[in-house]
């Protein structure tokens, strides 16, 4: 492994972040960390070489703040070769019952966040001809389940930005994979990490049975953070990588369901996809 370089992970005071960033610096990484309290942030992770993590508070809805946290951390490490763009939370409930403000909220920080941490770094990674960009996305972003309607749409929002970054950075020989997760144990379904809005509308039916059975599951998802973090880790030291990297059982399963109805659909309604072409 090439322990020199420096990673820049989002979101990390929790969850599949936090697992990302400890075993980073265990094994012997130098990582620069945002969360919104950089002492909390600290204490999560413990006792390492402070010489090697650099913890910091930035507000991830502040583009001014982000390019100051990238610069900090330039003028620390030097480089910056690998970003993690963690942050984000859940969504569940009806369109219906959930307000604007927080759709609104939602896009910021799963979105806008990876959109501007990315334009901020890019130039650096540009000028040193490297560089791996990580978006967490999540298999949602694909295969959506009832009451995630909005969650699904940033994350597939996260996936589309992730193919076409990829295909604009790679003669800079920056690379990019967008990682789509099913259930993994990182607390993602508790109060911190999910902005539940419970349905009082009759009906929807499939988004309560769904709501109910995910809520339930909670610290029981069959994904390890451990084995997630090892992964991208070994994808970091790697020349062959995914565009696409679904982690999970279920991942696999969901995605592979749909890209089969999707070649079935696709070739049922071929005469009527290409009768819209000019002769």
């Amino acid at each position: 492994m090439n322990t020199s370089k420096v990673w820049y992970v989002t979101g990390a005071s929790q969850g599949l972040g936090l697992t990302l960033v400890k075993m980073l610096l265990n094994n012997g990484y130098r990582v620069a960390a945002t969360s919104r309290n950089a002492l909390a942030l600290k204490n999560a992770v413990g006792v390492i070489d402070a010489d090697r993590f650099l913890p910091l508070a930035v507000d991830l809805g502040n583009s001014d703040c982000i390019d100051e946290s990238v610069q900090q951390t330039l003028k620390v490490f030097g480089q910056i070769d690998v970003v993690v763009n963690n942050a984000g939370y859940g969504m569940a409930g009806t369109l219906e019952e959930t307000e604007e403000q927080k759709i609104r909220d939602i896009i910021n920080v799963n979105l806008l966040t990876t959109l501007n941490v990315t334009k901020s770094v890019l130039p650096t990674m540009r000028k040193q001809k490297s560089g791996y960009i990580f978006n967490i996305g999540s298999v949602a972003g694909f295969v959506g389940a009832p009451g995630w309607s909005v969650y699904s749409a940033t994350k597939a929002a996260v996936a589309a930005f992730s193919e076409v970054l990829a295909l604009d950075v790679k003669e800079f020989g920056i690379k990019v994979t967008v990682v789509e997760p099913s259930g993994f144990r990182t607390g993602f379904l508790t109060k911190d990490s999910l902005a539940y809005t419970e349905s009082n509308i009759e009906g929807y039916k499939a988004v309560k049975d769904t709501q109910a059975r995910y809520l339930a599951a909670d610290g029981k998802q069959p994904g390890d953070p451990d084995k997630a973090s090892a992964i991208i880790i070994k994808l970091a030291e790697s020349e062959d990588v995914p565009l696409h990297l679904y982690l999970g059982q279920d991942a696999y399963d969901r995605t592979a369901e749909k890209l089969k109805n999707m070649t079935t659909e696709l070739e049922k309604w071929k005469e009527t996809t290409i009768a819209a072409d000019f002769e």
